[in-house]
C-alpha cells in the first residue's frame, strides 16, 4: 500500500518513512507542509496519509484543515494525524461524520513501533484507530455535556450567568426575577450535576467549569 507523509520535523518525517520503508509500505512521497501534501495527493494517489497537525507557516491547526479537505475531497483516503499534544476540539472536527479510514494519535505513541504500523495499516483498510488518552477525554466531555442536558432552559440561564460572575442578586435582575427563585434555581443546577458536597470545594466554581468544559 502506499503511504504519504507531511511532518515539518526532518528527523521525525525521515524516520516515520524508513519504518514504513523497511516493513514493506509503499513511501510514495515526504513533504513538511500542508500546501505540499494537497499538491501531491492528487498525482501520488496514496491509500494513507500520515500528517501532523500543526504545519507551517503557522504551526496552528494546517494539519487538521488538510486532513479534512482530503476527507471531503478523497472520502476512500486514509488519513492518520498525529498530535504532541491531547487538542479534543480538533479530534472532535476530524472524527466527526468520519464512518471510517481516519486516525488520531499522539506522537508518543509512535515508539511502540507495532501497535503504530498496525494502526497505519487499519487506517489504510478503512478502519479508525483512535489513540486511548483521546478517547478518555472525549468520554469526559461527553459526561459533563450529559450533566448539562439535565438542566432547565432557565437553569442553563442561571448557570450562565453564573459563568459570567454575576451574583445572585445579578442574576436576579437580569432574569427579571425574585431572589427566592435564583437561590432555587442555583440549588438545582448543583443537584442535577452531581456536584461534591465536601465543603471544600466551591460548588458554584465547580458548576461554571462543568459549564465551561460541555
Amino acid at each position: 500500500m502506499r503511504v504519504m507523509i507531511a511532518e515539518d520535523s526532518v528527523l521525525l518525517r525521515e524516520g516515520i518513512a524508513r519504518l514504513l520503508i523497511e516493513t514493506g509500505w509503499d513511501v510514495a512521497a515526504t513533504c513538511e507542509s500542508a500546501d505540499e501534501l494537497l499538491a501531491l495527493v492528487p498525482r501520488q494517489e496514496p491509500d494513507v496519509v500520515i500528517l501532523d497537525i500543526r504545519l507551517p507557516p503557522s504551526y496552528t491547526d494546517e494539519g487538521m484543515r488538510a486532513a479534512l479537505t482530503l476527507r471531503q475531497q478523497r472520502p476512500e483516503l486514509g488519513v492518520l494525524v498525529l498530535s504532541q499534544y491531547v487538542e479534543v476540539q480538533l479530534a472532535m472536527r476530524l472524527l466527526a461524520g468520519a464512518a471510517g479510514g481516519v486516525g488520531y494519535l499522539l506522537k508518543d505513541r509512535i515508539r511502540n513501533v507495532r501497535d503504530f504500523l498496525e494502526s497505519v495499516r487499519r487506517v489504510a483498510l478503512g478502519g479508525s484507530a483512535i489513540d486511548p488518552q483521546i478517547v478518555s477525554e472525549l468520554i469526559t466531555k461527553r459526561r459533563h455535556g450529559d450533566r448539562l442536558s439535565r438542566l432547565t432552559t432557565r437553569e442553563r440561564e442561571v448557570l450562565a450567568l453564573m459563568a459570567e460572575g454575576r451574583s445572585n442578586q445579578g442574576i436576579a435582575d437580569e432574569c427579571h426575577i425574585n431572589l427566592r427563585s435564583v437561590e432555587k434555581n442555583v440549588s438545582s443546577v448543583f443537584a442535577k450535576l452531581d456536584l461534591p458536597t465536601d465543603a471544600t470545594d466551591s460548588k458554584r466554581v465547580l458548576a461554571v467549569l462543568l459549564y465551561l468544559r460541555g
